[in-house]
């Protein structure tokens, strides 16, 4: 009750409108763009994830960018995204040839799995810290949004081409400066920690000047 009297305050103070017609109040569980949020968090709806269970093994570049692109509106369900789609991402460029190997097959499957087995996320509590752990790889970069123990949300990203030669620790800052970007609607004048596995980022604290 309280969260919908600040909904509404929120709704007169903007002179915002609400169809009324359109609204619906006291409901367990409400669909919305592709997701399921109740109480309990927020989950994919199962019945727009029938699509991508039951997707045809791509045949084309348009087709691989098709499914990489429904797919990837999901993709805060899925640790590691960037890291699994690899193999099917760069069959997309102009200069790759379109052989359909192993690998490819293999990251299909994974993401088609990994969508239709995603867990509940929990909905955050603006006014709680966040815990947030990093990671960066040769492949890419991927993070954790967390609170009271539970996650969330997941992202990741491939390695743009100039981060391909970055030392480890620079990868492991980029991990991180990813993370305060892509999150900054959550993590801006609240507590974070910020976890990393990287110890030489400690070089941080002593240099004046970074490259990031």
């Amino acid at each position: 009750m309280d969260n919908l009297r600040i909904l509404l305050q929120v709704l007169q103070d903007h002179q915002l409108y609400a169809k009324f017609s359109k609204c619906e109040f006291w409901l367990r569980t409400v669909a919305f763009l592709g997701h399921i949020v109740s109480s309990m968090g927020i989950k994919v709806d199962l019945k727009k994830i029938d699509v991508v269970k039951n997707w045809p093994r791509p045949l084309t570049r348009t087709d691989i960018r098709i499914f990489l692109g429904l797919a990837g509106y999901y993709r805060r369900f899925v640790e590691g995204f960037s890291s699994i789609a690899s193999p099917l991402t760069t069959l997309t460029q102009k200069k790759a040839k379109f052989v359909w190997l192993e690998v490819c097959e293999k990251s299909f499957q994974e993401l088609k799995d990994k969508l239709t087995s995603a867990s509940v996320l929990t909905l955050p509590e603006s006014t709680n810290g966040f815990v947030v752990y990093c990671d960066a790889s040769r492949v890419g970069l991927g993070c954790v949004l967390m609170q009271h123990g539970k996650v969330i949300a997941y992202a990741s990203r491939q390695l743009k081409v100039h981060e391909k030669n970055y030392p480890t620790h620079d990868l492991e800052l980029a991990a991180v400066v990813f993370v305060l970007k892509i999150w900054r609607h959550y993590l801006c004048g609240v507590h974070v920690d910020v976890f990393t596995d990287h110890k030489s980022l400690q070089y941080v604290f002593t240099q004046k000047d970074l490259n990031l």
